[in-house]
């Protein structure tokens, strides 16, 4: 697990709470008769926005770790010739920021989180997961969500490697719930009994996080 604490005094961590004392973005909509695939509150975007922490971690290839841990009949821990020995493949899904844009159709490469708890077997008291990455940041899901059919452990969009800014080399992708859910720079994946909640989840934002109904904050 890496040995990072994410900065409490960023810029965007600083805006980001002060959005969740406000309810920004909230809307009291259930639906956009105009566009259904588009969540309440959300916009379209064409490009793909940067936000971070105020820290980018740079991991190559040739030494990242992905530790998979917790109740598990075989806990594992791949480097980059395990993860890419792994079932690959390919999903395209839309992605829902909680700073209100959204963008469809987006193109992934992985393994999904379907083949990567098959590999590993959870114990049948895991309820929940929690997901580290390199530079310290948590966020936590359901097991249920973590499972869902369109969820990938993705190292590719739009048939290119991740870029970095964009938390390659591997990234979680969750597509049915806003996008911190979706952690960045993926360092470890832990599978537990009891909710751990991660760092924006502790700073007033959701614990699941649906776009469809609005789940910004707590």
């Amino acid at each position: 697990m890496s040995d990072q604490t994410p900065p409490d005094d960023s810029k965007l961590t600083k805006t980001k709470s002060r959005w969740a004392e406000l309810g920004k973005f909230l809307t009291g909509m259930v639906s956009r008769p105009e566009d259904s695939r588009l969540p309440p509150g959300q916009h379209l975007v064409k490009n793909w926005p940067i936000l971070d922490l105020g820290q980018t971690p740079r991991v190559p290839k040739e030494v990242w770790r992905l530790d998979i841990a917790g109740l598990l009949e075989k806990p594992q821990s791949w480097d980059w010739k395990a993860y890419m020995a792994q079932p690959q493949t390919k999903k395209i899904s839309d992605i829902h920021c909680v700073t209100s844009w959204s963008r469809y159709d987006n193109h992934w490469d992985g393994v999904t989180t379907h083949d990567l708890l098959e590999a590993v077997q959870p114990h049948d008291s895991v309820k929940h997961v929690l997901l580290t990455s390199n530079d310290g940041y948590t966020t936590n899901l359901t097991l249920e969500d973590f499972a869902s059919p369109e969820a990938i452990v993705a190292h590719s969009w739009e048939g290119e490697p991740i870029p970095v800014d964009h938390g390659g080399p591997v990234r979680l992708i969750v597509p049915h719930l806003y996008f911190w859910k979706s952690a960045k720079w993926l360092r470890r994946i832990e599978f537990v009994e009891r909710d751990h909640p991660g760092f924006w989840e502790v700073r007033g934002y959701h614990n699941r996080g649906d776009p469809w109904t609005e789940e910004r904050y707590s």
